[in-house]
């Protein structure tokens, strides 16, 4: 199975996602971001150890991770692998005494272990094909236009149907950086393309 490696892009939320996050990857070496919803207390855990901040007691994942130390075992990697009915599946790969061992894993978890060990995350690249959000067409789109010269053009011709209108929400989405809407209108339009098959 081919990988491709991700950085942690961020974490956001909005009022309505009723305290779940997005946890946004970001291809190492390409333009598309992969959102995945998670919950609050994992998106602590990810944000305490980015911003290197030390809870007085050992958070679950700090446990986690001197777990692997007091065992004598090194964590190789992180890898998303698995897709499933709108459910991401991952595992933290390490190794004990030579042997090689993998340990089923919340993406949100495995990440949270990942950040304190310093291991690199990955995701599977059918994975990021299906789920994954391309930006760079936007990006590129925003550096080329001025103020100016978007005021000057003429109206967009409004969407027809309604893969077109979620097509046209999507990539709204993307451009104000709101991932968590982005991944469901993702969904939504995924499903409305098997539909269509």
């Amino acid at each position: 199975m081919e990988y491709i490696q991700v950085d942690i892009i961020g974490l956001s939320t909005s009022p309505s996602s009723g305290g779940a996050y997005a946890l946004v990857l970001g291809e190492v070496e390409g333009s598309r971001r992969l959102p995945i919803i998670i919950g609050a207390f994992e998106a602590q855990a990810i944000a305490l150890e980015l911003e290197k901040i030390q809870p007085p007691r050992p958070m679950t994942h700090d446990l986690i991770r001197d777990l692997f130390d007091a065992a004598g075992a090194d964590v190789v990697d992180v890898v998303i692998d698995e897709l499933r009915e709108g459910t991401f599946f991952a595992k933290i790969r390490y190794t004990l005494n030579g042997d090689e061992a993998q340990l089923d894993s919340r993406p949100s978890d495995a990440v949270a272990v990942a950040v304190r060990l310093g291991a690199p995350i990955f995701v599977a690249a059918v994975v990021l094909e299906e789920a994954g959000i391309p930006t760079e067409e936007t990006e590129e789109l925003a550096d080329l236009e001025s103020p100016a010269e978007t005021e000057k053009e003429e109206p967009e011709e409004e969407p027809k149907t309604d893969l077109e209108r979620k097509q046209a929400d999507l990539d709204k989405a993307i451009a104000e950086e709101n991932y968590e809407q982005a991944a469901a209108l993702r969904d939504e339009i995924n499903k409305m393309l098997g539909r269509q098959n």
